[in-house]
């Protein structure tokens, strides 16, 4: 029976869907967030930094410095709320409660399934998209995790993927466009403003209106009576000086303003010297288990092989802490199949008519997805520093979007195989999540649990 997910109380049940994903998402990342009264893994740095310009400490950071503008504005607000002030340090060198320097990445981590979905259908105008794209994110482990602790890399994808939607908005309306790509390269900025990885997310669109351009040239060549709503097509266009002013010079700009509160602060080394000294200072770092046991390289992040453990404690006899920064595996080996299955969903939309009858408005989502997949893995392939699973985080972000969108095909799909094979996805996602969680959340855990939950064989290196 052909499943119709585009009725309005179809429509209607995905929104509700969403907002509980989201509410869901919100409440787990809140949950005992203060927990560990210690610092959990590169809390070392980004609490202290965060910390150092609260005291107007001089110091160098190794990267540009927006998160821990953050981090530091949630101490400063953390420190004069009611809640979360059970556990205390001094840690970062003034006494600080633990939630005071984790709640805005819970804060900011809780936004990025909303944005998901709000992509998902803007790609597609699909709620039931749009409701798996956020429900997949928010069952994936390592954006919890990481949406737990004070790190910088959920506010590099909050604003990477913001400036991504706020781009797709932009292409589809002439009303406001160039507030919302202006409002996309503040975003960019952003992102590239927590660390320069940021800007694979404007990469992507970069690659994007190229191959968009390069499109609308090959129809009016093939003089294409054909009329779409592609992505290739609104993306076309967007005119040069709006690619200038609002996706070149103001994420430039935005980038350069983001860094004069730390350069009031830290007058030396200057603006162009302290981008020197970051290069220098990550192309000194070597790779491989004697800098560091965690080290992953770019191609062992596809089917998980090293995760990276946060926090690790024994607190009485079998009995373990456990954070681990990993995936949920079964959505990770899912979206990886999901890539090859975008891709293959490409070459047979080009190959089936000549290109002049061609309409690729099907097509959105496994193009958008696969160019922006690629564009947060390839740049990686050359960087030969230690590498951490973590670094994986903007393309597998895609990966599980295009994964979203081949369960929506199978569910609208009039096979029940391909129907049946779509909810059994969802829920074998939805239980690995529940039996990986207790190392999402470092809930205490028998030494023969761990074991089920950490495997040491084959390929999979997880301990």
């Amino acid at each position: 029976m052909l499943l119709n997910l585009d009725t309005e109380s179809s429509k209607k049940l995905a929104a509700w869907g969403i907002a509980i994903v989201c509410l869901g998402s919100l409440w787990i990342r809140f949950w005992e967030l203060g927990r560990f009264n210690v610092f959990v893994f590169d809390e070392f740095y980004y609490a202290k930094f965060a910390n150092n310009y609260l005291t107007n400490t001089k110091f160098f950071n190794s990267h540009p410095p927006l998160s821990q503008y953050l981090i530091a504005i949630g101490i400063w607000i953390g420190d004069r709320l009611p809640i979360g002030q059970d556990t205390t340090n001094t840690l970062t060198g003034s006494l600080h409660s633990t939630f005071s320097y984790r709640w805005m990445n819970a804060l900011f981590g809780s936004f990025i399934p909303p944005i998901v979905a709000a992509l998902a259908y803007q790609l597609s105008h699909r709620m039931s998209y749009a409701f798996l794209a956020a429900l997949f994110i928010s069952l994936d482990g390592l954006f919890l995790v990481d949406s737990r602790y004070a790190l910088n890399n959920i506010y590099l994808v909050f604003f990477g993927l913001l400036g991504q939607l706020l781009v797709v908005m932009a292409s589809k309306t002439t009303q406001n466009r160039r507030l919302l790509l202006i409002g996309a390269g503040i975003s960019f900025g952003a992102s590239a403003a927590c660390k320069w990885n940021g800007l694979w997310f404007l990469l992507g669109i970069y690659v994007l209106i190229i191959i968009a351009k390069l499109w609308q040239i090959i129809r009016s060549d093939r003089r294409s009576s054909i009329v779409t709503n592609s992505i290739l097509d609104r993306f076309a266009t967007i005119c040069i000086i709006e690619i200038v002013i609002c996706l070149v010079v103001t994420p430039i700009a935005i980038y350069s303003l983001l860094w004069v509160p730390h350069l009031i602060q830290n007058p030396t080394p200057n603006f162009i010297d302290v981008q020197w000294s970051i290069l220098n200072y990550h192309e000194k770092v070597g790779n491989g288990v004697k800098i560091h046991p965690y080290c992953a390289n770019w191609y062992t992040w596809l089917l998980m092989m090293r995760p990276l453990a946060y926090y690790f404690k024994q607190y009485k006899p079998d009995y373990y802490y456990d954070v681990h920064a990993m995936g949920n595996p079964l959505l990770w080996w899912f979206a990886l199949v999901a890539i090859f299955g975008s891709v293959w969903l490409i070459i047979k939309g080009f190959t089936v008519k000549p290109i002049r009858e061609l309409n690729i408005d099907r097509l959105n989502v496994p193009i958008f997805i696969v160019v922006n997949y690629a564009a947060n893995l390839l740049p990686w392939v050359k960087v030969t520093r230690c590498l951490y699973i973590y670094h994986y985080m903007g393309a597998v972000l895609f990966a599980i979007m295009g994964l979203a969108w081949l369960v929506d095909l199978g569910l609208r799909s009039s096979s029940k195989f391909w129907q049946a094979a779509g909810l059994t996805t969802i829920f074998s996602i939805a239980a690995a999540f529940v039996f990986w969680l207790p190392i999402y959340l470092g809930l205490s855990i028998e030494k023969s649990d761990l074991a089920l939950r950490l495997w040491n064989f084959w390929i999979f290196r997880w301990i």
